[in-house]
């Protein structure tokens, strides 16, 4: 039939007209598909890589350097620092090339521009050579790390209006160490023991322990050393209280003959104590006259400032914000001390922060709903309680799997994985608590295989063709009581892979 050629380009427009519906109703639908449960991905690609497909601005940048991240969570620092504060005795005269005279005149013009009452005395002197003479490298690492932390503490210390200066002591505290812990159970950048973490509101339970997160920390630590200088009124007896206690301060003070220069009471102070602001001062002073000593720290890849945080609206762990996010569990269990079991629990009487560099906290925010569906997709997947008769459900040895453990790792996930207990794995490797480290290997039983089948009464078993389009998720929502997982373990499926046409047994 012959068509004009007007009635050709009609013809055209009109097929590009509906191909571009086409395209558009189809974007659409797969935006709005996310929030969906019904509507899961197609078989050659899993429920993550489809929910990541639609994510706005998706980046797999890593945010932190490895070895910049190694260097933030090295606890060889803080280790040296506790160690040279409970044994160094500084009354012995260290061999260093300062002279003391030009010290002295240092220390003169530090004590000019500080509230500190800082003076000339051999034992900080010795202190000051010695951390020059052995400890060079280490100072230079800390004012590495330093730049990262600095900033933020500077900001709560003007806020409560305590010398800037404090900020060394956090170095003394726990050579800037998230997660130093010392022999006596202090916790955390500023050491926090249990009783006077809870004064100061940082809540410590199961899930949590905010002694190790840096802002909440900082934030108690300020307003402790602002209720100590309330107490003394001079800043080098609040750091001896802070350390040993206000009572051993008045105790020493007393035995002084009521003296209130540190100086003169820290012969009635404990060891740790006496060693303890010397170590501060030397601190500062080697900081602020770093040029002069010709340290050269490196500059850090970000600072505190540069990472943020968002509220969590669902219980989610660091293995599923890694995966969707494309960060290593390392580098949110760095910017996230507090969460002791590298889970973030949700509760609607308290908020739970998640802190994470701000590109990735973009990333989070853009695709909210996005990733609370795949939480929930996830959710749903976990094996529901089928109530078979517990007395049938028997362990055997002959079965036994081994799993070595992968750095980032959990218990609960180890648990989820082979579906079993949490309890079982801690029994069958004589596991006390939920810690756990990569490299070993854990024993898994398989569940007696008889019992199991008996249980789902295999007489009344299905099969099921597997259509376009469907997902082990779908398919498993038209059998009641039946899980993604368990089609996985009666048709020997290790991944998500399903493809059109296959036959699947369905038990029940």
């Amino acid at each position: 039939m012959f068509i004009s050629q007007n009635q050709s380009t009609i013809h055209l427009k009109k097929t590009f007209n509906f191909i571009l519906f086409l395209f558009v109703s189809l974007t659409c639908f797969a935006q709005e598909s996310v929030h969906d449960e019904t509507l899961l991905p197609l078989s050659e690609g899993s429920y993550l890589d489809s929910i990541k497909a639609t994510f706005i601005n998706h980046s797999t940048s890593n945010c932190i350097d490895k070895r910049w991240l190694e260097e933030l969570n090295n606890g060889e620092l803080s280790a040296i620092m506790f160690s040279d504060i409970d044994t160094v005795n500084v009354e012995d005269n260290v061999t260093f090339d300062l002279s003391t005279d030009v010290l002295k005149t240092r220390l003169q013009a530090l004590d000019a521009k500080t509230p500190f009452n800082i003076s000339y005395n051999p034992a900080l002197e010795n202190t000051i050579k010695s951390f020059l003479k052995n400890r060079k490298g280490n100072f230079e690492r800390l004012m590495a790390i330093s730049e990262y932390y600095f900033p933020m503490f500077e900001e709560h210390l003007a806020k409560y209006n305590v010398p800037l200066e404090i900020k060394y002591l956090a170095i003394v505290e726990s050579a800037l160490n998230p997660r130093a812990k010392s022999r006596v159970g202090a916790s955390g950048l500023w050491q926090f023991m249990y009783p006077t973490g809870i004064q100061f509101n940082l809540e410590v339970t199961s899930y949590v322990d905010e002694r190790f997160d840096p802002l909440q920390a900082t934030d108690a630590a300020c307003k402790y050393l602002s209720s100590l200088y309330g107490i003394f009124g001079d800043w080098s007896l609040v750091l001896a209280s802070y350390n040993a206690g206000p009572g051993n301060v008045s105790k020493a003070i007393r035995r002084s003959g009521g003296s209130q220069n540190y100086w003169n009471i820290r012969r009635n102070l404990p060891r740790e104590t006496a060693n303890y602001v010397p170590a501060f001062l030397a601190t500062m002073y080697i900081y602020e006259f770093k040029n002069e000593h010709g340290l050269e720290p490196k500059k850090p890849a970000l600072t505190y400032f540069e990472t943020d945080t968002i509220a969590i609206k669902k219980r989610i762990s660091f293995q599923q914000i890694s995966e969707l996010l494309d960060i290593s569990v390392d580098q949110i269990q760095f910017l996230n001390p507090i969460y002791k079991l590298d889970i973030i629990p949700y509760t609607k009487e308290r908020h739970r922060f998640l802190r994470l560099p701000k590109d990735k906290i973009g990333l989070f925010v853009s695709n909210e709903q996005a990733i609370y569906a795949y939480i929930d997709y996830l959710d749903n997947q976990g094996e529901k309680p089928n109530h078979v008769n517990t007395t049938s459900y028997n362990l055997t040895k002959s079965s036994t799997q081994y799993h070595k453990i992968r750095r980032g790792e959990s218990l609960g996930l180890i648990a989820q994985k082979y579906n079993v207990p949490i309890s079982s794995l801690r029994k069958w490797n004589n596991i006390k608590g939920n810690n756990i480290n990569a490299g070993k290997t854990l024993k898994i039983y398989a569940t007696n295989k008889a019992a199991t089948s008996k249980a789902f009464n295999p007489s009344n078993s299905k099969t099921y063709t597997v259509k376009s389009g469907d997902s082990l998720y779908t398919i498993s929502k038209k059998y009641p009581g039946v899980s993604a997982n368990n089609l996985k373990e009666w048709n020997d499926i290790s991944g998500n892979n399903i493809i059109p046409g296959m036959k699947l047994k369905i038990k029940g």
